[in-house]
């Protein structure tokens, strides 16, 4: 197997690891991984921070997720609420990569309204199966769940006004593909509004690794210019890349818009 191989495997174990526990009962903030930024303590990236309120489900507030599935409140191991800066409209088609229980995508479903749509593409199968119960608990039907990487999104040219995305894009070993990607399924004018780690321009790859691993989201952060000169490479403009909270040295949670030129 080589290292890119293992390394998704290695997050889609993770992923199916923390649907399966979300269906046991257990509850986000004990959603952990192993090898956290802090050597295992609760406030780990990608697990429902008790400390820091960093990652997980204490990033959206209780009227956002108020009438949302528990169990889809509690799979979120996210480090933002990308549907809030999406800035959403009705009608319009969204895609969430990465779409894990379906948070983001049943958010998304509501603020589109019934003449609009939200895909959600995921590779756990466990994952997939735990975002579909939680849209049928939801009652929810303008959404639809599709088995996937973010590496080679399985919709057409030009299927979604909007792409977002939650703390994902990092565990992708790929970022070019991923972004082109992105680029591709959005409509000429179309824009991305994501949530993900980003690293200061400072640190080099050596010291992201020093601070979490790859599924921990930390060791696979781009910098801030390395994520601009990757949307520009993509052909995206008036790309942004917005810090919100550091969730460990040099490492912080960050919203990065960007927008399709229309030709």
């Amino acid at each position: 197997m080589t290292e890119s191989a293992e390394l998704r495997e290695q997050v889609r174990a993770r992923y199916a690891q923390a649907a399966n526990a979300v269906t046991a009962g257990i509850r986000n903030t004990d959603l952990l991984v192993e090898d956290s930024p802090r050597g295992g303590e609760t406030s780990s990236c990608c697990d429902g921070s008790t400390t820091t309120r960093s990652f997980g489900a204490g990033l959206y507030d209780d009227a956002t997720a108020s009438d949302l599935p528990l169990e889809a409140v509690e799979a979120s191991l996210g480090c933002g609420n990308p549907t809030a800066v999406a800035d959403l409209h009705e009608g319009e088609r969204v895609l969430d990569l990465g779409s894990g229980g379906g948070i983001d995508v049943l958010l998304s479903a509501k603020r589109v309204g019934p003449l609009g749509f939200a895909y959600g593409v995921d590779m756990t199968d466990e994952m997939l199966e735990l975002a579909r119960a939680n849209a049928a608990k939801a009652t929810v039907s303008n959404v639809e769940f599709i088995k996937g990487t973010i590496e080679d999104v399985p919709l057409a040219d030009g299927t979604v006004d909007v792409v977002i995305s939650n703390c994902v894009i990092n565990l992708s070993t790929d970022k070019p593909a991923v972004l082109a990607e992105m680029f591709r399924v959005l409509t000429p004018g179309g824009r991305i509004g994501v949530s993900d780690v980003v690293a200061e321009e400072r640190l080099s790859a050596a010291e992201r690794a020093e601070r979490g691993t790859y599924v921990g989201c930390i060791a696979g952060a781009l910098s801030e210019p390395e994520y601009r000169g990757g949307l520009a490479t993509a052909g995206f403009a008036d790309a942004s890349v917005e810090f919100t909270h550091e969730v460990t040295d040099g490492m912080h949670a960050a919203i990065i818009r960007a927008t399709k030129p229309v030709v």
